[in-house]
């Protein structure tokens, strides 16, 4: 009962309290930026949708996996990222405009990518056909009510009271960070018994997936030339996965918990792996200031 209620009811509602904060150092302009110059947008959906999935595939072919444990891994690289990945972002230091607009595109565009992708993914690994569908429009009311709702509640609290939403906006900074590390550990504690089995079927192939797919995500946004913010932000982006709608697919619209062991795992090492990339990100931040303009980027 206390997981779940910590589940359905503490973390979205601390995680839109987190996003009324995020909204609070968010100004229109940030948004203009990137509907202005959309290759950072690019290069984030590509790497997400694309980079993503096939990295997840090899590794599913390659690491040594029963069928069911295979079939999840592959559900987890095909999900967005999620309300978590905005939080992560923004507590790195990365381009929290950019994160926002990345994770409500994909949210939307998986909507109808995880339902062919999975269904492929079935037949090659279980060999068989699966119906996976995800409700469009209980999908969009989610990222409104989690996400663009309460980010604009706080930018239209700085756009009226700029000076106290700066002072609030560090408070939420800071709030934000010990929000992470709680997650983390509440996460760690609840599946503290299942750990070993978890780390045993899919430890190798979630380690893989979560660094292989950040460092590509990095290191193709540097390679396209963006500044360091998109770079983390993508990075992110790419290596943060809704553990969450991974395990609702598989062990509830596939009915298979065995499938939903990877989401788990998934979501307790993504965690750790966030907490680097915020490590680096504000050391970055701190010790060469970064030009915010994306105009000498693209």
């Amino acid at each position: 009962m206390e997981a779940s209620f910590l589940s359905a009811v503490v973390l979205p509602i601390s995680l839109a309290i987190i996003m009324l904060g995020m909204g609070l150092s968010l100004v229109p302009e940030d948004f203009q930026r990137v509907k202005k110059y959309p290759k950072a947008v690019s290069i984030g959906l590509i790497s997400q949708l694309v980079f993503l999935p096939v990295i997840g595939f090899v590794i599913a072919n390659v690491v040594p996996m029963q069928p069911a444990i295979a079939m999840g891994f592959m559900i987890i690289a095909l999900c967005p990222g999620g309300v978590t990945s905005n939080l992560i972002t923004f507590v790195a230091k990365g381009d929290v405009a950019l994160s926002i607009t990345l994770t409500a595109f994909s949210s939307v565009i998986t909507v109808f990518t995880i339902p062919v992708l999975g269904n492929l993914a079935y037949q090659h690994f279980i060999g068989q056909t699966a119906a996976i569908a995800l409700p469009i429009g209980a999908t969009i009311l989610r990222i409104f009510l989690m996400m663009l709702l309460p980010i604009g509640l706080g930018m239209g609290f700085r756009q009226i009271f700029p000076e106290p939403a700066r002072r609030l906006e560090k408070i939420t900074n800071r709030l934000a960070v010990v929000f992470l590390a709680l997650v983390a550990v509440l996460l760690i504690i609840h599946e503290w018994k299942n750990l070993p089995g978890f780390i045993v079927q899919v430890g190798v192939a979630v380690v893989l997936l979560n660094t292989i797919s950040m460092l590509a995500g990095f290191y193709v946004s540097k390679l396209f030339k963006l500044n360091p913010p998109q770079q983390i932000c993508i990075a992110i982006e790419v290596g943060i996965q809704s553990g969450t709608l991974a395990i609702a697919i598989t062990a509830g619209l596939l009915n298979n918990p065995d499938m939903a062991v990877p989401a788990a795992i998934y979501s307790l090492f993504e965690n750790l792996t966030a907490l680097i990339v915020i490590a680096y990100g504000r050391k970055l931040a701190a010790t060469s200031p970064i030009q915010q303009s994306l105009e000498s980027q693209v």
